[in-house]
């Protein structure tokens, strides 16, 4: 069996965004640049590939009760990517706040600074908020919210393959620097946008910086299947994550790709320790701080039933939920993920909240160092994924943990890397060049 890939999440507090709560916690962390900078060499030290930041364009409402995203993402981990020699950089962007040009610009160049450990992860954004920020009168639908991310990353991507390989010259005898043959206009004019291209500089050490993207919508299977490299994604059962990652490849074999081509990373929340005892007692510690109504009632919503139908300690079951997931979900990804919970047995809300990571909807594993080792090896060697975005329930604690207690079980087993085997983080993640994967799409 081979090895896997290995991402850490820097979301502060953590997973459980009420961690804050805790009295060790420092409530000020998530804006501390020393804070982020010690946890980046810790992750670099394990040989972790990269970090990942989620980001909204927005203040959302639960700011009255925890902290927010924080710092913006590309100024962070662009100082963490300095900071660091080999840890990669996932950097969150939206494609409904942005312009195609201007992200494939600043992404080339990150691409340049790091020398090919930059990764953008796109998103099309789905809190309302954000609208009233960029001069919109309403948040775009989904449909449309995809329609335009479709578009955006055609763009994106032809941006960054708009200078051909010989393309430098340098014949300093006839002042000749570069073959403009080699340098080509894109001449874009779409229904969102019209871009003219070509970027103002050649293509960094990845040729193009890798693309993320989450989504589990028609419309985000879509863009995954036709332009990313990397799907983050959430599972709560091995059927449903081993289902997700087939399709995704499937789809990715439609669009003309090599199925090898897109690379399944599964987020999983860890409260991780020593031991078993103390990791259930600081995950004990966790759950007391979550606003349980709050959370209760949100989930209700999301699976499309009527906020006060269900108590928090009421059982809900397959029979109980809509056949189709509401359109105002928040994420169908999470609601799927949900779903196929109660279809393997009746769950209460507290249950559900809990095994959500507090709301997060993604899967909790608590345990010792072994016990976090031997699920995660398990569900690889299932074929859930190609690799894990670990997502500390309590960064500050959670993060090092993983780091220095589950790193070096996961080493001894031959399930990951020892030392950085490859300078980019295209390379490590399994991905091949972008010239191999153009040469296999020319006609023979």
């Amino acid at each position: 069996m081979t090895g896997f890939h290995l991402n850490l999440s820097l979301m502060t507090p953590g997973h459980f965004r009420h961690a804050w709560r805790l009295p060790h916690a420092d409530p000020l962390a998530y804006l501390d640049i020393d804070y982020f900078t010690r946890l980046a060499r810790i992750a670099e030290d394990a040989k972790i590939d990269a970090v990942f930041l989620g980001d909204g364009p927005a203040l959302r409402g639960e700011i009255g009760e925890a902290p927010g995203t924080g710092i913006d993402p590309l100024i962070l981990l662009g100082h963490v990517a300095a900071t660091t020699s080999d840890l990669g950089v996932v950097i969150t962007s939206s494609t409904t706040y942005n312009s195609p040009y201007n992200l494939a610009r600043r992404f080339q160049a990150l691409d340049h600074v790091t020398k090919g450990r930059a990764a953008v992860n796109i998103v099309t954004t789905g809190t309302p908020a954000a609208a009233a920020n960029f001069g919109l009168p309403e948040h775009p639908d989904k449909e449309t919210r995809y329609r335009r991310a479709w578009e955006f990353l055609d763009v994106v991507t032809r941006l960054w393959d708009s200078w051909d390989p010989g393309w430098l010259i340098a014949d300093k005898a006839s002042g000749r620097y570069a073959d403009v043959t080699k340098i080509r206009s894109i001449d874009h004019d779409g229904e969102f946008f019209s871009v003219a291209g070509p970027l103002p500089v050649a293509p960094g050490p990845q040729g193009r910086p890798v693309l993320v993207q989450a989504g589990g919508s028609e419309g985000g299977l879509t863009l995954a299947g036709d332009f990313a490299d990397v799907v983050f994604t959430v599972a709560q059962t091995k059927a449903k994550a081993v289902a997700f990652r087939t399709d995704i490849r499937q789809r990715a074999a439609a669009a003309g790709r090599h199925p090898d081509d897109v690379k399944v990373s599964l987020g999983v929340v860890v409260v991780v320790a020593a031991t078993e005892a103390e990791a259930l007692s600081r995950a004990e510690a966790l759950y007391a701080t979550l606003p349980i109504e709050r959370l209760t009632a949100q989930l209700l919503a999301n699976l499309g039933l009527a906020e006060d139908s269900f108590g928090p300690d009421d059982p809900i079951s397959v029979a109980d939920l809509p056949e189709t997931i509401p359109a105002g979900a928040f994420s169908t990804g999470f609601s799927v993920s949900t779903r196929a919970l109660i279809a393997e047995a009746p769950r209460t809300p507290r249950e559900l909240v809990i095994r959500g990571a507090g709301g997060s909807g993604h899967r909790l594993l608590v345990g010792s160092a072994e016990q976090v080792a031997d699920d995660l090896e398990s569900w690889f060697a299932a074929g859930t994924s190609d690799g894990f975005t670990i997502m500390p329930a309590e960064t500050a604690v959670d993060l090092e943990n993983f780091a220095t207690l589950v790193v070096p079980i996961l080493q001894e087993r031959g399930l990951f890397q020892r030392e950085y085997a490859a300078r980019t983080l295209r390379a490590r993640f399994g991905l091949r060049s972008v010239g191999d994967v153009a040469a296999d799409e020319e006609p023979a």
